[in-house]
């Protein structure tokens, strides 16, 4: 069993940045992908980014040059790095662990408005 705990969620204002962090518990599988997702209301849960346990990461197109991400393995931890932030960027973000099983935190609220 894995758990994963959110952090870093805000309001802040366009243009501005926040950095979002998820750390992971438990039995961690060896091989997983770990990811961010957000959900907007009314709106799908759609990618924002993702990366593996041996570094390849993946971007939504919409976030691409102003989102990072990166992960810890000591540690279990999961960032993403959001700069340039937009009010199309607001939505719930969510952490997903993906290995044998599939994992998601409770979500982190990120408003971007002025």
């Amino acid at each position: 069993q894995v758990q994963l705990v959110e952090s870093g969620g805000g309001l802040v204002q366009p243009g501005g940045s926040l950095r979002l962090s998820c750390a992971a518990s438990g039995s961690m599988p060896s091989t997983n992908v770990m990811g961010w997702y957000r959900q907007a209301p009314g709106k799908q849960r759609e990618l924002v980014a993702s990366v593996t346990s041996r570094g390849s990461t993946r971007y939504a197109d919409s976030v691409k040059g102003r989102f990072t991400i990166s992960r810890d393995s000591a540690k279990n931890t999961v960032y993403l790095q959001m700069n340039s932030l937009k009010p199309e960027d607001t939505a719930v973000y969510f952490c997903r662990l993906t290995g044998t099983r599939d994992y998601w935190g409770q979500g982190t609220q990120v408003t971007v408005s002025s």
